[in-house]
């Protein structure tokens, strides 16, 4: 990555980062990427070709409120989101306004446009239908689908029936204990980065 898309994916990080959801206080139950952490481990994805700009499709399946879908968005060619929880998804428009500001004042870069997100069920067939009439890309023509640690099993189900050979399924939360999913590689020699993502290819 060359030097001005690097200070905007971290001031992009920063921002979000601030603005962490943990495992105390009123949210609780909702978990946050530390963007920081996806940063640490970006020019060894697009390096290993994991990412390859300009190219892949992106699909995180519990998005919150988009922010991994943002960082993402300046690396990948298609950024797509899922949530469930509407409220949570519409925590996106404010921040995103509030980010956009804040990248112009500093000379940095925005956002790509090809960010679409969706509030749904990522385990619900009428959803993958609503992304591929709205972005012309069907779960089985992601590259990488990404996930927090919470239902990994139940997605990695899914996507050893719907996605394609050779996609990656992005798992972060993992550390010591890295599970095995039936139809699914683990890719050892990058796994985990940053001691917290988890990286698993398609077989067939």
């Amino acid at each position: 990555m060359d030097q001005h898309l690097k200070k905007s994916l971290a001031e992009v990080a920063g921002f979000y980062d601030r603005r962490k959801v943990g495992a105390v206080g009123p949210l609780g139950f909702r978990r946050s990427t530390d963007l920081m952490t996806l940063l640490a481990c970006a020019d060894r994805l697009i390096s290993e070709e994991i990412i390859k700009p300009d190219e892949t499709a992106f699909l995180d399946l519990g998005c919150a409120d988009g922010r991994v879908n943002l960082f993402f968005s300046y690396l990948v060619k298609l950024s797509v989101g899922i949530e469930l929880d509407e409220w949570t998804l519409e925590e996106y428009d404010p921040l995103r306004a509030e980010l956009d500001s804040t990248l112009q004042q500093e000379g940095l870069l925005s956002p790509p446009v090809n960010i679409f997100l969706f509030h749904g069920d990522s385990t619900e067939k009428t959803t993958h239908d609503s992304i591929r009439r709205k972005t012309g890309t069907g779960i089985e023509s992601f590259d990488i689908f990404y996930t927090y640690l919470i239902m990994h099993e139940e997605f990695a189900e899914i996507l050893a029936e719907k996605a394609k050979k050779g996609s990656i399924f992005m798992v972060y939360g993992l550390n010591r204990i890295l599970p095995r999913y039936p139809g699914f590689r683990l890719l050892q020699n990058l796994s985990p980065m940053e001691g917290i993502l988890a990286l698993y290819r398609k077989e067939a």
